[in-house]
């Protein structure tokens, strides 16, 4: 393979650290989510840029299949990142949902597309077979 692109952040303190992009577009002060620790804090996390990361690629990859097939769409993506407790090994895993709204196609046709986006965006071929991927589609 050859490589396109590649972005490079780097992390300090973890959780409650910062983390920062080489091109100083992302600078972020990180916090843990309230429900962690009771307090939450003035800062992302890594689940939030997980999820605007996804929500960017896989809208990205609707525009590419939909392009392909000639359909016109402006969808809206929401992914929602959870961050779960593992029972297996008492550690944490992460959830993915999701939600993807289109207008103007029918709920058959815009569910096709997210299907075909799930088999081509590259953060849904990183996370298939360990991340839990649930897809919701609305068609209005």
């Amino acid at each position: 393979m050859s490589v396109l692109f590649t972005a490079k952040a780097t992390s300090r303190g973890g959780r409650a650290g910062t983390v920062r992009s080489d091109d100083g577009v992302i600078d972020f002060q990180l916090a843990n989510p309230k429900a962690l620790n009771g307090d939450g804090g003035n800062g992302t996390n890594p689940e939030a840029l997980f999820a605007a990361g996804y929500a960017a690629c896989f809208n990205s990859a609707l525009s590419l299949v939909a392009g392909k097939e000639k359909v016109s769409v402006d969808p809206v993506v929401a992914a929602e990142v959870s961050l779960l407790k593992d029972e297996s090994d008492n550690g944490f895993k992460l959830g993915v949902v999701l939600n993807v709204d289109f207008e103007g196609i029918s709920q058959e046709q815009a569910e096709s597309l997210v299907e075909k986006a799930h088999q081509v965006c590259p953060y849904s071929k990183a996370t298939r077979g360990n991340i839990d991927v649930e897809l919701k589609v609305n068609a209005n």
